[in-house]
């Protein structure tokens, strides 16, 4: 990217504001647009640092910017097929994503971890492990977790690792973005609103290996069946985990035992049981994950099972919150899809109230509900889903249902209907739109609400 170049920045959120300042840290004049008729010019100026001079627009775009435009950042909620998008690309504009423009700037080495489920986990894990090994300053974790890639990127150095948790929206738009070791977790239904294929949304995942060689590393769960075919045509040298399979190479559980197979040996790592914090299967697969995404990227195996020991569940993923009259609740509202809930209803031991329903992604929720097997006491419905969610439920046998029109209304009849030795779980199987700005205002909205009890 040359000085002066004239690049527009869609989107202002954290990652176009992170895109702004470094735009014009590598000397490019830039716009900020956000399509939001709500908001103005100056509500946009007031989200940039001091000192910027970036022109700032809300609503309609002119012309004048969009025939100017030689670069495009987009931000991860704006889709690429948009005829805003396509018009700046018709007029010969460059698009690409945050992502790919901190890439740009990059001077260590990346690890990139994708999939429907299991990244905030894993992606955590592995940026407690680098800073471990090499040090806090040493070590970033970017990207989809909340971090932009843009706002860390320019304190990289040849000794420095990044850890990027990368989403399908944002594995759209790269070109060179080369990670050292990546990691496809698992492929299930999701997003497909914004894909509108399960082959689009699978050809964005499996692209975050695109630039990869078999001198770098992918990843893989030998479990899911998209990933497992997957691994036939990755450019990468491949690394399988395994919560149900004995692997000939790679690592898996056996009993209760995470072990490492490789060369005919196998070498049992640690106990799920008393080496883990964790609750829950997908979280030992997470596990797996990190270890062997650590391994990839030089860490020696004591440092990695010392953090594994010591780490505690990520906010809004299956996470404990407490214990008030003898009812246990738990915050899942990172289990924004079927698959990802699926994982939350399995990691409960007690007679369970769930809290399900929200934005409608276009998700089938059958095989969600076959998963209760019997560990459902009421289920109790919000959002915009709760009616198609009830249809499909009673449909499985399920009828101790109940409607709630508001999420307060929703907590205060868990809490009437849970009785002592049940747990109330947070775990829609649904986006939070709608509702909530996001899913992490809906979780911190349940834990102080439990709190307050």
């Amino acid at each position: 990217m040359k000085a002066g170049e004239k690049c527009l920045v869609i989107g202002s959120g954290i990652s176009g504001i992170g895109s702004v300042g470094l735009l014009e840290h590598m000397g490019a004049e830039v716009v900020l647009y956000d399509s939001d008729e709500k908001l103005t010019a100056g509500e946009l100026r007031g989200r940039l640092p001091k000192g910027s001079r970036a022109v700032c627009i809300a609503g309609e775009l002119p012309g004048q910017i969009l025939n100017e435009t030689e670069t495009v950042v987009l931000s991860p909620g704006v889709p690429v097929d948009i005829p805003l998008v396509n018009a700046l690309r018709d007029r010969g504009a460059a698009v690409i994503g945050e992502i790919e423009l901190g890439f740009l700037q990059e001077k260590g080495r990346v690890a990139a971890i994708t999939g429907t489920n299991g990244k905030t986990t894993t992606t955590t894990l592995v940026g407690e492990i680098m800073k471990a090994h090499l040090g806090e300053d040493k070590a970033f974790v970017v990207g989809n977790i909340g971090n932009p890639y843009t706002s860390e990127c320019l304190k990289t150095s040849e000794d420095t690792v990044t850890v990027g948790e990368i989403s399908s929206f944002q594995l759209e738009t790269i070109s060179i973005f080369h990670p050292t070791v990546s990691a496809i977790l698992n492929v299930t239904p999701d997003h497909l609103n914004r894909h509108h294929t399960m082959e689009a949304y699978v050809a964005a995942k499996e692209n975050i290996t695109v630039n990869q060689d078999k001198e770098d590393i992918c990843v893989l769960n030998y479990d899911n069946a998209v990933t497992r075919s997957f691994a036939e045509r990755c450019p990468a040298r491949v690394v399988f985990f395994s919560s149900s399979e004995a692997l000939e190479e790679g690592y898996y559980l056996k009993g209760d035992k995470v072990v490492k197979a490789s060369g005919g040996q196998e070498k049992e790592l640690l106990d799920i049981h008393r080496d883990m914090n964790l609750v829950g299967m997908c979280n030992v697969e997470n596990v797996m994950a990190a270890i062997a995404i650590a391994r990839g990227m030089g860490v020696p195996m004591e440092t990695i099972l010392k953090v594994i020991k010591t780490f505690r569940a990520v906010e809004h993923r299956i996470e404990f919150v407490a214990s008030k009259g003898g009812v246990d609740y738990y915050n899942d509202s990172k289990g924004t899809n079927p698959d990802a809930a699926i994982q939350g209803i399995r990691a409960m031991r007690k007679p369970t109230i769930l809290i399900g329903g929200g934005y409608d992604k276009g998700s089938e929720y059958d095989a969600w509900i076959e998963s209760f097997e019997g560990r459902v006491k009421w289920l109790v419905l919000i959002g915009q889903t709760r009616e198609k969610i009830a249809e499909c439920a009673r449909k499985h046998g399920i009828s101790r249902i109940r409607f709630a029109d508001t999420f307060e209304e929703c907590l205060k009849l868990c809490t009437e209907l849970a009785e002592s030795g049940d747990a109330v779980l947070l775990s829609p199987a649904c986006a939070s739109w709608g509702m909530f700005p996001n899913y992490e205002v809906r979780g911190q909205l349940f834990k102080e609400y439990v709190n307050g009890l």
